[in-house]
């Protein structure tokens, strides 16, 4: 599917096209092919609802002025049926395009026509992606920066499928590596001292109140059965007790905030089928892993890094790079054509040695693309939230919903670009007023459902689209809604080029802003029945269209607030 936005931009594409291979052939302008050029809609209004950088492209191959070569193109120029009002030439060699005002009625029964699809583009094409987030170590509980790697994954996941990707949703299992036997250990300490010996939690094990809590379970349930087995023995079970535990209530967390996963991929997996080892010769065979002091490593200076990297420690151990590098030949090797990453800002550096592996290994590394997020600041009354009280940490993913609610954190952690800052206003979260952009976008929908309500007791029916009067729509506001309307497939193509879900958050803002200012300046159901059914269309058009946006970020769209 595609809106009236794109074909209005292939049409008028399609028309500057002819114009200059009618100007060729005429001998006013001489160039050998069509260079590339843009038609976006522009910022400024005033500068009309199409531009195109023709000329400006044209100048040099045609060894002439673009305000010149502006001047023949509109000469040539055929826009029969395009609904263009007029064409003006502007700044350096724009060709701005002017349209008539109910260019944009059609996109009305066009959005009552495809509902819950409306917005839907096929750029896709059926390509098999993986969008692999959060993947937070199993060793505690979800803090603000994997709530937002959770938000921006999940909706990046959602704009893509919207945008005719198949896409598959993945968390990646750290379950395996140092960090899991320092995990043992510190369940082997707490589990020593809740039966009575003085074993002290290693200075880089895990002191949260959750691993006391989870050891007091698991003593609860065995007592002191493991006391007086050998310690790898005790450390295995502890950290099976644990990781189940763990990973259950990581489950339950993500799923409470509207996050389902298509796969939960063990890093174990990889160390338990070779997976690891047979990458490894893979590389080595090929030329880029050396052996230098007993350790093996990867020769990423070949790939453009300042130094190689070790994949084998001088003990036998591999690395978590070496972990990293087997996991993602084996996303290739699953058929997957595009593969998404969401790290946090501290991987920042890790990102040019996976390209670099990704490309060893035989594959694009232009098909990995990795979206780095910054921290995130939780504030209430101006002042910096530090602690969690129940958890002894970071404020907790779970806690943070239960102050503010799914929506709320979920469209924050999404409302700035990923490589922004975030700084979290809990104030702001929780208020009910248009200060709060959630509050703000969801009252719009609300307002919507209020009217058709007040329809449905006074005894009104939804019009039927295909029968309306468009043109009795000439108000500003209602021009603007409209306009904006038709406007959702090209954001939708846009934030799915640019894994960019913070587009549609903006958008959803704006939407509601011009749905608040027309019903705050016109009545939708009147005395004058055709102008009634005409409004009626264009708010339930923006229902949808709200609707389907909120779903995208995975936002729910309230009837009554």
């Amino acid at each position: 599917m595609s809106g009236i936005v794109e074909e209005m931009r292939s049409s008028l594409t399609h028309a500057l096209v002819e114009a200059l291979r009618t100007a060729r052939a005429g001998g006013a302008v001489k160039v050998d092919e069509v260079p590339e050029f843009t038609v976006e809609v522009p910022r400024e209004k005033e500068n009309g609802d199409f531009a195109t950088n023709l000329a400006m492209m044209l100048a040099k191959p045609a060894r002439m002025a673009p305000r010149k070569l502006a001047g023949i193109l509109k000469q040539y120029l055929s826009l029969s049926g395009l609904q263009v009002e007029r064409v003006e030439i502007a700044g350096p060699g724009f060709i701005n395009f002017y349209l008539k005002k109910d260019w944009v009625y059609r996109a009305l029964p066009l959005i009552m026509l495809q509902g819950e699809h409306y917005g839907r583009v096929n750029i896709g094409g059926g390509k098999k992606v993986q969008v692999e987030f959060v993947s937070a170590n199993p060793t505690g509980l979800l803090h603000l920066g994997n709530a937002r790697g959770a938000a921006l994954g999940d909706s990046i996941a959602s704009i893509l499928d919207f945008a005719g990707y198949r896409v598959a949703r993945e968390f990646y299992i750290n379950d395996a590596g140092k960090q899991i036997d320092n995990f043992g250990l510190s369940l082997e300490a707490r589990y020593m001292q809740l039966l009575g010996r003085d074993v002290p939690v290693p200075e880089e094990g895990y002191h949260g109140e959750d691993i006391l809590e989870t050891v007091r379970g698991f003593t609860e349930r065995y007592g002191d059965k493991y006391l007086t087995v050998d310690q790898e023995e005790r450390c295995r079970v502890l950290v099976q007790y644990a990781l189940n535990e763990k990973l259950q209530a990581i489950k339950k967390v993500l799923g409470d905030f509207g996050v389902t996963y298509d796969v939960w991929f063990s890093e174990q997996f990889l160390h338990d089928t070779g997976a690891i080892r047979e990458t490894l010769d893979y590389l080595q065979a090929r030329g880029h892993i050396i052996e230098n002091e007993g350790a093996l490593w990867f020769k990423t200076t070949d790939f453009g890094a300042e130094k190689d990297e070790v994949v084998v420690r001088s003990n036998g151990v591999p690395t978590y790079f070496a972990s990293d590098i087997a996991y993602h030949r084996n996303k290739f090797q699953r058929g997957f054509e595009w593969i998404i990453d969401v790290w946090g800002a501290d991987h920042h550096g890790h990102v040019p040695r996976m390209k670099g592996a990704v490309a060893a290994l035989g594959y694009d590394p232009a098909a990995l693309d990795v979206v780095i997020m910054q921290l995130v600041r939780l504030f209430k009354g101006g002042e910096l939230v530090r602690m969690s009280k129940r958890a002894g940490q970071i404020v907790t993913l779970e806690e943070l919903m239960e102050e503010v609610g799914r929506d709320v954190a979920r469209f924050f952690f999404v409302m700035r670009s990923s490589d922004s800052h975030l700084d979290f206003d809990l104030d702001l979260a929780k208020a009910e007023s248009n200060e709060n952009p959630v509050y703000y976008i969801q009252y719009a929908h609300a307002r919507i459902c209020s009217i058709f309500k007040q329809l449905k007791e006074q005894g009104g029916e939804m019009p039927n689209p295909e029968q309306v009067d468009y043109s009795r729509l000439k108000e500003e506001h209602e021009l603007a809604l409209a306009r904006k309307l038709a406007d959702f497939p090209g954001e939708v193509t846009s934030a799915a080029k640019g894994l960019a879900p913070q587009r549609i958050a903006r958008y959803l803002h704006e939407l509601a802003g011009l749905l608040h200012s027309f019903y705050n300046r016109h009545r939708v159901i009147t005395e004058d029945r055709d102008l009634s059914a005409a409004r009626l269309v264009l708010v339930n058009a923006t229902r949808i269209t709200l609707k389907n946006a909120l779903r995208l970020l995975g936002l729910t769209a309230p009837e009554k607030m």
